[in-house]
């Protein structure tokens, strides 16, 4: 039977072994936590939920409510990027922690090259009246 190395292992094979890049092996995962109370946002409001750290690569978000949001839309993103993290969907399930990630973002795991400042954007219809809105964005780090 052979013996199989997957892309960040494999600097372990050569020689002299190569040392695994903690950023993705080994590496300290910091959450950033944001609770939103609902009050009826527009459409084109932002939400800033967090500011990840230059160095810090993103791995995924979950978010959870207690209130459908209905038809609105959320995105998760920057500045000049507003669906880097998430594209714009709805969330209807509720008391029920939703992973979430635009593929893109999780599988470039090149650190960010600054700190920077995340925000949701209501991108269709208007938030509920009440309720409350938790987010979560999991980022790691050497």
């Amino acid at each position: 039977m052979a013996a199989l190395y997957g892309t960040y292992t494999g600097a372990r094979t050569t020689t002299p072994p190569s040392q695994i890049d903690g950023g993705v092996q080994g590496a300290r995962v910091r959450v950033y936590r944001e609770k939103i109370t609902l009050a009826a946002q527009t459409a084109s409001d932002t939400i800033t939920i967090g500011y990840p750290l230059k160095g810090e690569s993103f791995l995924f978000g979950t978010h959870t409510t207690g209130t459908s949001l209905g038809s609105s839309t959320v995105a998760v993103g920057i500045s000049g990027a507003t669906a880097k993290f998430k594209a714009a969907a709805t969330f209807t399930t509720t008391l029920t922690p939703t992973l979430w990630g635009a593929v893109a973002a999780i599988t470039d795991l090149d650190p960010l090259s600054a700190g920077v400042e995340v925000f949701i954007t209501i991108a269709a219809a208007t938030m509920p009246g009440s309720g409350t809105y938790f987010t979560d964005m999991y980022f790691c780090a050497t």
